[in-house]
C-alpha cells in the first residue's frame, strides 16, 4: 500500500514489526548490525525477525558464503543474498509460505577504520515477494559513506536499511516514490547512493537509465556512471586508478565531434600515465545542472533519452549534478591519482575564464585554483574563427580577441580581456592549459549550439 505519510526510522520499523505477514531474516558484514538493531529495540521483533546474523570473522564469511571474492563487492553480496533466501525458505517455507511475505535482508559494509584509511562504502541488498507465495523481487546497491566518524556511518547504514525495508513494502507505485523513501533523514553530506540494480516483477517497468538519472537530480549522489560495455558501475569500481579523459556538456544538440574530442584525446595521453594506472576511460561528462543562471535545468525525460544516444558514440558517460570542472575533478580524484585530461572546445574554456564562481569565497581564483591543483590538465580543442565569433558576440562577451590560423582559433590564439590575460599565459606556459592541434571536423549532422559549455 503506497503511503504519503512520512515516519521516523522507529516507527517505520516497528511498523513492519507489527506486520503480520512480514518475515525474514538479516545479514549484515562490518559496521555492526545497524539495520537489525532497529527491528530488535523497537518491540514486537519476534513478529518480523527470523534470524540475524554477523559473519564478521573473514573464514566464517568464506565458510557462510563461499571464498575468492572480495568481501566488500557486489558479488559478495550476491553470494549474500541467495545463500540467506535459500535458507530461509528451507526453514519455514512448507510451515508459513501460504501467509508470509517472506525477505532477506543482507549488506557487506567498509565503515571508517581506525586509521581512516579506507575507502567508506557498502552494498546493501533486500530479497522479498509482493505476496505470499510470489515471485521474489530484489534490490541490490552500493552506497558510499560521506560521515566522518565510523559510529556516524554506522547509524547511516542502519536508517538506510530500514528505509529500504520500508520502501519495499509501501512506495513501489513509483520510482520517485521509492527514491523519496529510501533517502528519508539522509541527504549527501552523510551517504551517497551512486548505483542501483533492481529485479523481479515489482520493477518490470522502471527504466534502468532514467533510475539512476534521478540519482542524481534528486540529490542522492553526486555523479552516476554508465561504462561503455553499457554497465552502470558504482564510481569508485569504474574510476579506480584510471587515467580519465571527461568531456564535459549538456550535449543538447548531440554531436559525434564531443566523440571525437575524447578519442584523440585518449590517443593523446602520454604513455607513462598509461603505465602507472589501470587503463584509460573515456566519459562525457553531463551536467544536472545549469552552466549559468540564463540557462533552464535540463527536465528528466530529456536526460535519460541524452544519456542513450551519448553511450551509443562508444563511450562511457558520467552524470554529474554539478557543471563545474573542478567539482568533476575533485569527486573523480577520490578514486584515482592519474591525471585527469578534460577534452574541451574553446567556449568551454572561456567559460572556465570568466565564470564569477560566486559560490566559493575566493570567487574566480579560487575557481581556477581548485581545478588546477587537482593534477587536471584541459586540452583544448580548435573552433572555426566564424563560430567563436557568433559564440563570443551570443554570450555578451567584452574585450576578448584571437589570431586565427587558416580559419581556426586555437588556445594559444586566445587572449581573454586583461587582466585575466595575463593569467592565461600563465596557465599556458606551466602547460596547464594543451592546445591540440588537431582540427575536429564535425560529422555532417553536427550542429553548434549558441550555449555556454555546450561544445
Amino acid at each position: 500500500m503506497e503511503t504519503t505519510e512520512k515516519l521516523g526510522t522507529h516507527q517505520k520499523a516497528l511498523s513492519i514489526n507489527l506486520d503480520a505477514k512480514v518475515f525474514g531474516s538479516f545479514a549484515e558484514i562490518g559496521a555492526g548490525q545497524e539495520v537489525a538493531r532497529w527491528f530488535l529495540r523497537v518491540g514486537g521483533a519476534s513478529g518480523t525477525v527470523a534470524k540475524t546474523i554477523s559473519a564478521y570473522d573473514k573464514e566464517v564469511s568464506d565458510d557462510l558464503y563461499g571464498a575468492g571474492t572480495r568481501y566488500v563487492s557486489k558479488q559478495r553480496l550476491q553470494a549474500m543474498l541467495d545463500n540467506e533466501w535459500a535458507q530461509l525458505l528451507a526453514q519455514l517455507q512448507a510451515s508459513r509460505g501460504t501467509t508470509t511475505k517472506f525477505f532477506s535482508f543482507v549488506d557487506t559494509i567498509s565503515a571508517r577504520n581506525f586509521a581512516g584509511t579506507n575507502d567508506c562504502h557498502g552494498w546493501i541488498g533486500l530479497r522479498f515477494v509482493q505476496e505470499p507465495g510470489g515471485l521474489p523481487n530484489d534490490v541490490i546497491l552500493h552506497a558510499n559513506l560521506r560521515d566522518s566518524t565510523n559510529l556516524r556511518q554506522q547509524e547511516a547504514v542502519g536508517i538506510l536499511g530500514v528505509n529500504l525495508l520500508y520502501a519495499a513494502q509501501h512506495a513501489l507505485a513509483s520510482p520517485n516514490g521509492f527514491l523519496v523513501v529510501l533517502f528519508e533523514d539522509l541527504n549527501l553530506h552523510r551517504l551517497e547512493i551512486d548505483f542501483l540494480e533492481l529485479h523481479g516483477p515489482a520493477f518490470e517497468t522502471w527504466d534502468r537509465t532514467e533510475l539512476h538519472v534521478r540519482l542524481v537530480v534528486g540529490e542522492y549522489a553526486q555523479a552516476v556512471v554508465l561504462l561503455p560495455e553499457n554497465e552502470f558501475a558504482p564510481a569508485n569500481e569504474a574510476l579506480y586508478k584510471r587515467a580519465l579523459v571527461l568531456a564535459p556538456g549538456r550535449f543538447q544538440q548531440l554531436a559525434s565531434l564531443h566523440g571525437e574530442l575524447i578519442r584523440s584525446t585518449l590517443e593523446e595521453l602520454p604513455r607513462e600515465e598509461l603505465k602507472e594506472s589501470k587503463g584509460s576511460l573515456g566519459l562525457f561528462c553531463l551536467s544536472a545542472q545549469p552552466f549559468t543562471d540564463k540557462m533552464k535545468p535540463l527536465p528528466l525525460g530529456e536526460i535519460a533519452p541524452l544519456v542513450k544516444s551519448l553511450h551509443a558514440l562508444g563511450y562511457g558517460v558520467m552524470v554529474f549534478r554539478s557543471p563545474e570542472l573542478y567539482e568533476m575533478s575533485a569527486f573523480a580524484n577520490r578514486y584515482t591519482k592519474s591525471r585527469i585530461h578534460f577534452a574541451i572546445g574553446l567556449s568551454v574554456l572561456v567559460r572556465v575564464l570568466q565564470d564569477r564562481y560566486g559560490e566559493l569565497s575566493g570567487t574566480l581564483l579560487e575557481g581556477i585554483a581548485r581545478l588546477f591543483s587537482q593534477n587536471v590538465r584541459l586540452v583544448v580543442y580548435p573552433m572555426p574563427e566564424d563560430e567563436l565569433k557568433q559564440w563570443i558576440a551570443g554570450t555578451g562577451l567584452q574585450g576578448w580577441a584571437w589570431d586565427s590560423t587558416a580559419g581556426m582559433v586555437h588556445a594559444e590564439g586566445l587572449h581573454p580581456a586583461k587582466p585575466m590575460d595575463y593569467l592565461y599565459k600563465y596557465l599556458l606556459s606551466e602547460a596547464w592549459i594543451l592546445s591540440s592541434q588537431r582540427a575536429i571536423a564535425p560529422q555532417p549532422d553536427d550542429k553548434v549550439e549558441n550555449t555556454s559549455g555546450a561544445d
